[in-house]
Formats: structure tokens, sequence, C-alpha cells
């Protein structure tokens, strides 16, 4: 029988130094910790022990020349964390914040949230300290050839597909994919969010935000309630706030808030046009981290050095990164009347801010749920890749919605509690801890 305390004492031994993976397992293990304990396989097959390790952690040099002929050295990271469901699949994030820590907990959370899609892939998560932030396309370029000349060894179509995620969008994609067809000699779906013309599938830049909001609906749904005409309180800008804010409107909601390093915007008319819409990938294609001009342009208010989670909505999604939503935020979207929270960012909110906000009945999802929109497009793009196929986007956005709604459904499966409300994040991190446990015990390791 296991005790959460000493686990997580061990836990914290063995991981010093990395708090953001000590969060994340804690999260989950103070979920699962039941479903260990009432199952003597689980137990005999030590299997909580063994899924908090990553299967394997690399760490590699990226030597580039920057445009005056300096050489550059950053490092580069894949963890590939467990993949008893599948080959590992998780994305890539080049931003000067990219830690082996980091890397660790996002690997670990990945790992989960595949498996919530219920389509075949484990979890891995990987980077560079390497910020594209202020580079020229040329030192992209020479950056991605490398980095992906040392990548290439580590990956492949059935054994780990990488992806895309912040400060790696489309084109960093097709220089780190035009690469490893330099290396390998072969067109192979070893990469997701690849163009339109050459493998990528329709809806993967808007999949994570409209997933979320597919999510949030199935949620208002069982509690009665419809999204149409609800307030939505949206952090950050890049193609996850963009394809909330699309997705929002299409189902009648308004996003009224965007925000970046420099502050936040209220939008009281909304997030709600295509101009408006195509303005915020604008920002985010210009490497841009302020969203003033928004306001500039379109007449709002921007609020500088604070966080949106002040202003009174029905709902609000973090979007943007891991912790950026506190415990005194959470206390003041409760003091406001908010109905739900729906992490959207990778632990975009505390635990302490989680707790919070579930000690006040108040529905809060775990991003492992409720952003599982994106990877579950990269891994539709995979099949279509192995078949050789190219679906439409009513086909592909079908799909989504109908993965978003399975995953819903999983979450309330073990998560209803005695009295009706639903603890998501006990319900997300049941239903994908029991789906890697018992690939975990069937395949004998």
């Amino acid at each position: 029988m296991y005790r959460l305390d000493d686990f997580m004492a061990e836990v914290e031994r063995k991981n010093a130094g990395e708090p953001e993976f000590i969060q994340a397992v804690y999260e989950v293990v103070s979920s699962v910790i039941d479903t260990v304990n009432e199952n003597p396989l689980y137990i005999r097959n030590r299997i909580l022990e063994r899924i908090v390790e990553p299967d394997r952690a690399i760490s590699f040099k990226v030597e580039w020349e920057d445009d005056s002929g300096n050489i550059r050295v950053n490092r580069g990271y894949r963890v590939q964390f467990n993949n008893a469901l599948g080959p590992y699949k998780g994305g890539l994030r080049f931003h000067s914040s990219v830690t082996a820590g980091t890397m660790k907990f996002l690997a670990f959370e990945q790992t989960f949230k595949n498996a919530l899609t219920t389509l075949p892939m484990g979890g891995g998560k990987g980077g560079s300290d390497f910020s594209p932030k202020g580079r020229s396309d040329a030192e992209i370029l020479r950056f991605c050839r490398s980095f992906m000349t040392e990548l290439y060894k580590y990956i492949g179509p059935d054994t780990d597909v990488p992806a895309g995620d912040i400060g790696v969008g489309a084109r960093e994609i097709g220089y780190l994919y035009g690469q490893y067809k330099r290396i390998a000699g072969e067109n192979t779906g070893v990469l997701t969010g690849k163009g339109l013309g050459w493998g990528g599938s329709l809806v993967r830049p808007e999949a994570t935000g409209y997933g979320t909001m597919y999510f949030a609906e199935n949620m208002l749904h069982d509690a009665g309630d419809d999204i149409a005409g609800k307030r939505i309180a949206v952090s950050g800008f890049g193609n996850v706030a963009w394809g909330a804010a699309v997705k929002a409107s299409q189902l009648g909601a308004k996003v009224v808030t965007i925000s970046g390093p420099d502050g936040y915007v209220y939008d009281k008319d909304g997030v709600s046009t295509p101009e408006k819409w195509a303005y915020m990938l604008q920002l985010r294609a210009s490497n841009n981290d302020v969203v003033k001009p928004y306001a500039e342009r379109f007449g709002a208010e921007f609020f500088p050095g604070r966080k949106p989670w002040e202003v009174p909505v029905d709902l609000a999604f973090p979007c943007a990164i891991q912790n950026e939503l506190g415990l005194e935020d959470a206390r003041m979207l409760i003091g406001n009347g908010v109905k739900a929270v729906v992490e959207t960012s990778n632990m975009g909110c505390t635990n302490e801010a989680s707790e919070a906000l579930r000690k006040a009945r108040i529905a809060f999802v775990p991003g492992k749920a409720a952003n599982a929109g994106g990877v579950a497009v990269s891994g539709l793009e995979m099949s279509q890749n192995a078949m050789h196929l190219h679906w439409t986007a009513e086909e592909v956005d079908s799909r989504l919605r109908s993965i978003m709604k399975s995953i819903h459904d999983e979450c309330i499966r073990y998560g209803r509690e005695g009295d009706g409300y639903i603890d998501y994040v006990k319900g997300a991190n049941i239903a994908g801890f029991i789906k890697v446990a018992d690939a975990m015990c069937q395949l004998g390791y």
C-alpha cells in the first residue's frame, strides 16, 4: 500500500531542483493513489514507481552560426517518457526558458494527455533554450538544421513523432522536416504540424483552441447550460488563443481578453471578427511578445503589467504558459462569479489555484484534458500520412469534436462525486493513468 507523503518524499529526493516536474507528479499521484492501492496488479508491477520515470532523457549540443559569422551554442532536449501506448508524441519548444526539468514535466503530462485521446500515442517532449525572437529567418534556418541533425538519431515515424509548441510554428517545422528528409532520404510522417502541401493536416493550427472550446461546450451541456452567450477571458495571443477565440465566436460566446508579457487587452466588443483574428496571427508571426498594438488598432483597453483574470467573466481559459494563474488570480475569478476555469496551457494553474477553485466547487479542467485537441489532430495527421490520404477540414473537425466529447465522458466517468460536482482533475488523471498502467502490465514491462 502506498502513502502519498512517503511516495512524494522519494520523488522529491530523486528529482531535486525540478519543481514543475514534482508539481505535475503530485497532481497525478494524489488523484490516482487510491486507484493504485485498490489494484494488486498495479502494486505487484510497481506501476507507480515506473510511471514517474522517463524511459530516457536526451540532451545534446546545438552549434549554429549567426548572421555575423559567430558560432553560437544552445542546448537541445528530447524526453521520451513512456511508449506503452504507441510511439512517443509531443511538441518541440524553442524558448529561452527551456530546461531539462521543463521538458521532463511536459513529457510526463503528455503521456496522460495522449492516453485520453484514445489514439495510439506515447508521451514525449523536447526543445531548446534557443529563442526565435529577434533572430533572422536565415539564423532560424541554420539553427533548425543543426538541431535536427542531432535530434534525427532518436526519432522516427514508429519511434518518436515530434510536433510544434511555443516558438516552433509552421516555418520551424518546415525547416526541421526539410533537414530530416535531407538526412533520411525519405518522406515519412516524422513530424506533425507540417504544411498542407507536404503532409500536413487541415485544422491542425486551430486544433488546441478548437478542442478546448469543444470540451467546455460538453462541460456546460452536462450542467444543463450552454456556451452561447458566455463571456470568456483568454490569456496569450498565439495559435492557441487565436483558435479559442475563433471557435468561441462560432459557438456563440465572446472572448473579451487576450494577453502578452506586456499586459492584457480588454475588448468589450469581443475578439470576434476575421480582421481581429488575422491581426492576432500577424502579431505572432512578427515574433512580437506584446499585445498593446492590438488595443491601439481596434480601440480596445490595454492594462500594462496586469493579468486578464481580474475581468468579470463566465469562463476563463489560461492559454499561455505553465503556472500563469496563481492563487490570488483564482480568488479574483471566484469573487467575480466565474463558472469554470478551463486550463488550456500545460499546467497553466498552480496547485494552489486549482485547489482553491475545486474547494469553491468551481468547475476546473486540467490541461491534459482540455488542450488535448492539438495532439489529437497531430495523431490524425499521423494517420493520414500512414494511409497517404488527405481528409477535408470538415472530416478532421468532426473527428476532433468526437475525441473531445470522449475525453469529457471519461473525465465524468471517474470524476463525478456524490453531490454531482465533477472533479475533472481526478477524472482526467485516473482515466489517463489506467490506460497507460494497463498497457504496461499487459506488455510485461
